[in-house]
């Protein structure tokens, strides 16, 4: 199948994803919350739609393969430069979702041949779509969107995150220090998916954080068709494909991103 009607086919689905959100997320329905390894919340409505969105990929092809958050979790079980599958999150920003915080997304990516060809990212609560398809640019409800251009490192608002898992937060919190002395301001929407995708569209000026694949996978690619270069602060390990590699991602466009990165890895070396 062309990729054009698999990209029709990922925006679709999204979309009815979406809407199963929202449907779990309205007043008066029983969203059952866990917490996985102890700390990290998972509700009702991520597996629902974890489970919704598997079964539409497995129904449209069941010979790819998928990696997603609830349902499908291990990455390394298959050859990802000969496999082509498909990475979801079902909703990026549990915690925002649960909360009735309206910045949540579903995010949809799809890889074959050794690249992720189609990045989407979906707020059904916004109704914004960020889509990407590889080499064809990035839009926003299908308006062309770009970087923001900005060269001084003292005006830059940088996107982060923070652990569930706090037992090793030091590093962390240096990082958080010298970004703050360096930078104009700190933002977090809650959803690591959304954080890339404003970047992408000129909203914010820097992302940094280490992540699992299926939060950014869709949004590392919308980034870089924005104009963002994509990449880490840390050393990639030899044998490793940058593009799925996930501990320290660095996304920022070309002028911040050494900056950025020397300041970083400065942080890094505190004690």
């Amino acid at each position: 199948m062309k990729l054009s009607n698999i990209e029709k086919f990922a925006r679709n689905l999204a979309i009815e994803a979406g809407s199963l959100i929202k449907s779990e997320g309205d007043e008066g329905a029983s969203v059952v919350q866990s917490f996985k390894n102890g700390h990290e919340l998972v509700t009702s409505a991520d597996i629902a739609v974890d489970k919704y969105i598997c079964h539409e990929i497995n129904k449209a092809f069941p010979e790819h393969a998928i990696v997603s958050e609830e349902t499908f979790p291990k990455t390394n079980d298959f050859d990802k430069t000969e496999t082509s599958f498909w990475i979801i999150d079902p909703i990026d920003g549990t915690v925002n979702f649960a909360h009735k915080h309206d910045q949540s997304a579903v995010s949809i990516a799809f890889s074959q041949n050794g690249h992720i060809e189609i990045g989407i990212v979906y707020n059904p609560f916004t109704s914004e779509m960020f889509t990407a398809s590889r080499g064809k640019g990035a839009f926003l409800n299908g308006e062309p969107i770009k970087v923001a251009e900005k060269k001084d490192i003292r005006r830059a608002i940088v996107a982060t995150g923070f652990p569930y898992e706090k037992s090793n937060i030091e590093p962390m919190i240096n990082r958080v220090g010298e970004i703050l002395r360096h930078c104009a301001d700190i933002r977090r929407l809650g959803s690591a998916a959304l954080d890339i995708c404003w970047l992408a569209a000129g909203r914010l000026d820097v992302y940094y954080e280490s992540l699992n694949l299926w939060d950014f996978a869709a949004a590392r690619l919308i980034a870089s068709e924005a104009g963002a270069e994509c990449g880490h602060f840390s050393e990639v390990p030899d044998g490793a494909d940058p593009q799925f590699y996930e501990n320290d991602l660095l996304i920022t466009n070309v002028y911040l991103f050494p900056k950025i990165k020397e300041i970083l890895r400065a942080a890094n070396a505190l004690k």
